[in-house]
């Protein structure tokens, strides 16, 4: 079974949102293209869901100001704006993605506590949200990666799903994915690759 991850394709990433990465909305039609013709069995969306106190954002924490570097329940936090926060447009998905073809959505970030970068954990992988669960349960073998941003959630998610899912083949999709900051794109690239999860484009994606 072969299964696609978008993971937060959401306003609050794209260009007006709260924290809009570069370009963001340029993924769109890569994902779409994927969707419908790239041969999945499943599709999954994760969605950021925070609640309006989560404990990343600079607003939480006085004298703090977004992208400054602080803490969170022991460990080193980036501040960010505040974003894609639960039953707000930031938090939904972009208009022109395809929702009708997805199969599971899967929540992260609701704990205020701790931040959730990857789709299948906590940063402190102290809680699962279940992704690696539900796949297991579609037999998934294959899963490719892609979304937003790839220097942050998606390359968490992508490391999450190797240690997780051992036995699946996993892909992160070049240009279905932006990217926050250039030479972070960069070392994340590199580090997925150093773990053994393929690169690809979705042209080569398609060309299978």
């Amino acid at each position: 079974m072969k299964a696609l991850l978008l993971i937060d394709i959401q306003n609050g990433f794209c260009p007006g949102g709260n924290l809009a990465v570069p370009d963001g909305d340029a993924v769109v039609p890569v994902a779409n293209r994927l969707i419908r013709e790239g041969g999945y069995d499943v599709v999954i969306a994760s969605q950021d869901w925070h609640p309006s106190n989560h404990g990343s954002f600079a607003s939480q924490h006085p004298g703090k100001k977004a992208f400054d570097m602080g803490e969170l329940s022991g460990q080193p936090q980036v501040m960010w704006p505040d974003h894609c926060v639960q039953g707000t447009a930031d938090a939904d998905f972009h208009p022109d993605l395809d929702m009708a073809e997805i199969d599971h959505i899967q929540q992260k970030g609701e704990n205020p506590a701790v931040d959730s970068y990857s789709a299948f954990r906590d940063n402190d992988h102290a809680a699962l949200t279940g992704l690696a669960a539900y796949l297991k349960a579609q037999q998934v073998n294959e899963l490719d990666i892609c979304g937003l941003a790839t220097d942050f959630c998606v390359k968490f998610s992508a490391l999450d799903a190797r240690d997780m899912l051992p036995d699946v083949k996993v892909r992160f999709v070049s240009d279905a994915s932006r990217g926050i900051d250039p030479s972070g794109v960069k070392t994340a690239i590199d580090e997925m690759r150093s773990r053994g999860i393929g690169i690809v484009t979705s042209d080569e994606i398609l060309a299978d």
